[in-house]
């Protein structure tokens, strides 16, 4: 085997076992699936890996030669660019990775980390300060019980775009918004009157457990939100439309 593509090879196989930790990362941690599509970023973040993942190899494929004497240097270059493709790819990434999973009202919000409110985090309780590295954390955002903060919220709203399920500083635990949160619950039922009876077949068989649902609001695809009743229970979100588009 030439020695030129033999290491192509061997930069093709450590690229490959960098793209598989970095597909682990980003969709069994940062976008537990179905939220990769609610968010948009699954065709993106995959042509980026895909080109840096050819680009490196073929690189040194075209540059390597044995006994050259800018041997390292090139490759050195070819590794320094190949990285930083995909640390910018893995910022950009993390920036708009899922933090928090915020019941609101009536539904729940997806609220990516580069979309969190960090003007009063001195305010919010530390566990809600930090968004986690592990993946979206599901809480409840509660309005002030006076009648200015309500105001406030409501006009900083309008006037900002900063909505209450951006605000970390009125994050409360999820299970202290249980009884809200099943007095606000819809059966399943009703899911089938904005999907296929086969489509709301296939995901209820999957989660027998469900008969309530609340809608979750997302920045590219509305997805639905399956709960107990009984207990107020989180069971799993799924791909399912929650209204009529």
């Amino acid at each position: 085997m030439p020695a030129r593509v033999k290491a192509f090879l061997i930069h093709l196989g450590i690229s490959l076992f960098i793209a598989l930790l970095t597909l682990l990362l980003v969709f069994g941690l940062w976008y537990p699936a179905p939220l990769h599509e609610a968010v948009g970023v699954t065709r993106l973040f995959l042509v980026l890996l895909a080109v840096d993942l050819v680009l490196g190899p073929m690189l040194t494929l075209l540059v390597y030669s044995p006994g050259k004497k800018s041997l390292v240097f090139d490759l050195s270059v070819i590794a320094l660019l190949q990285i930083s493709a995909l640390a910018y790819g893995l910022w950009a990434v993390a920036e708009g990775r899922p933090a928090w999973l915020v019941f609101n009202v009536d539904r729940f919000d997806l609220v990516r980390a580069l979309d969190v409110d960090t003007r009063k985090l001195d305010e919010a309780e530390l566990q809600y300060r930090h968004p986690s590295w592990t993946g979206p954390k599901w809480v409840a955002a509660v309005l002030p019980a006076e009648a200015e903060g309500k105001s406030d919220v409501t006009l900083e709203a309008v006037m900002s775009g900063v909505d209450l399920p951006q605000r970390p500083n009125f994050y409360r635990p999820l299970h202290s918004e249980t009884a809200s949160i099943q007095r606000r619950l819809m059966p399943v039922a009703e899911l089938r009157r904005f999907n296929t009876d086969e489509q709301v077949h296939a995901v209820l068989a999957e989660w027998p457990d469900a008969d309530g649902f609340l809608p979750l609001m997302a920045p590219v695809k509305p997805m639905t939100v399956l709960m107990r009743k009984q207990s107020g229970q989180v069971l799993a979100v799924v791909e399912l439309n929650p209204w009529a588009e």
